[in-house]
């Protein structure tokens, strides 16, 4: 049984490399001005165990997040937040410091691997409001550089469908329960992580090998 898993999982990885072949989405031609120490951003991509997992790999990244974000419950736990009552989605929370990977690297590696940005509430096997795709920015300079870039793309053509992101005010932030944090990472053969975030890592390890951390 374990030799099945591992051909089964090498094949998905294989996949995954094969289907990342082509052209990467463009950078942004609009980024943010330089800065020191840290920053946060916040996206929301689908299950944030795949989303945490692809940002976590990126050097300049210090601390990723997964949580609950754009509702307008004055909180947020896991139940809530699947039933759709509470408006947020599932979220990640991402620390970086600039000087290191810039806001705009990461919109580009957002929007190139860690998730479909043309899917409308829904990515992959999970559907819903709670799955939508959305950049929650903080502050003038993190809106006009994302919606920027979805202008850049779009104008471009370079996906098949529409861009269906939306770009918000952060209203608030709410780390996920603890088992939910670097699930991936703890978790590496769960079968939802085999099908859907190491395809994702895959693509990433592919289509951005200069931005990983030593070791990666």
């Amino acid at each position: 049984m374990a030799e099945l898993r591992t051909v089964f999982t090498a094949a998905l990885l294989s996949a995954a490399v094969a289907c990342a072949g082509g052209v990467r989405l463009p950078a942004p031609a609009l980024d943010a001005a330089p800065a020191t120490g840290t920053q946060t951003v916040v996206l929301a991509g689908g299950c944030f165990w795949c989303t945490e997992a692809v940002f976590e790999e990126l050097k300049g990244v210090t601390g990723v997040v997964s949580g609950y974000a754009g509702g307008k419950a004055a909180d947020a736990h896991y139940e809530m937040v699947s039933s759709g009552a509470t408006g947020h989605a599932e979220s990640i929370q991402i620390t970086f410091r600039p000087a290191d990977i810039s806001y705009g690297k990461i919109l580009q590696v957002f929007f190139s691997v860690a998730h479909d940005p043309t899917s409308l509430d829904r990515q992959g096997p999970d559907w819903g409001k709670q799955y939508r795709s959305a950049i929650f920015y903080q502050g003038e300079e993190q809106k006009k550089v994302a919606e920027a870039y979805i202008r850049q793309l779009t104008e471009a053509k370079v996906l098949p469908k529409a861009i269906v992101t939306q770009v918000v005010p952060l209203n608030g932030f709410y780390p996920a329960e603890a088992y939910h944090q670097d699930f991936v990472k703890n978790n590496p053969d769960h079968p939802y992580v085999v099908v859907n975030a190491r395809p994702k890592l895959a693509k990433l390890h592919h289509e951005f090998p200069e931005l990983l951390k030593k070791g990666k």
